[in-house]
């Protein structure tokens, strides 16, 4: 009987899916950025008209953004080649990191490595800082001439 138990292939082990429901303390809260940065933008719209090319922009940097993070998910699940994270990190400094916060909490992606988050929201900050900084600079423009 020993035997039989040896020569038993080993079972598989299944990955098993975590709830539907959202985790508790992990990044709902990562939503609030959103609006934040909603909340600037309008502010710097009343002083100073933006173009609608910005808010454009930024959605087409969140789509696209989205789509790399759903790649990324995707190919790791399935044990593919995986997008860099540095491809990720460019998508949300150059404005996609909407859909980045988007993605990590709807796919659940991105969510778990401590020194991935931090260079995330470095990037969150470094966008919202250049989009001050130039509206500020163009404001300043306007302002004088």
């Amino acid at each position: 009987m020993a035997q039989d138990r040896r020569r038993r292939t080993p079972r598989r082990r299944t990955l098993s899916r975590r709830p539907a429901s959202p985790r508790s303390g992990s990044g709902a809260g990562a939503y609030l950025a959103i609006p934040a940065f909603v909340v600037v933008c309008l502010v710097l719209n009343a002083i100073w008209p933006l173009s609608v090319w910005v808010a454009g922009g930024y959605l087409a940097a969140s789509v696209c953004c989205f789509v790399a993070y759903a790649v990324d998910k995707s190919a790791a699940t399935a044990g593919r080649w995986r997008v860099p994270e540095s491809t990720l990190l460019v998508w949300g400094a150059v404005g996609g990191w909407p859909g980045a916060i988007v993605a990590q909490q709807t796919l659940r992606h991105k969510t778990k490595k401590a020194s991935f988050r931090s260079a995330f929201w470095g990037t969150v900050v470094l966008n919202v800082v250049a989009f001050v900084g130039l509206a500020s600079l163009l404001l300043s423009g306007v302002m004088a001439g």
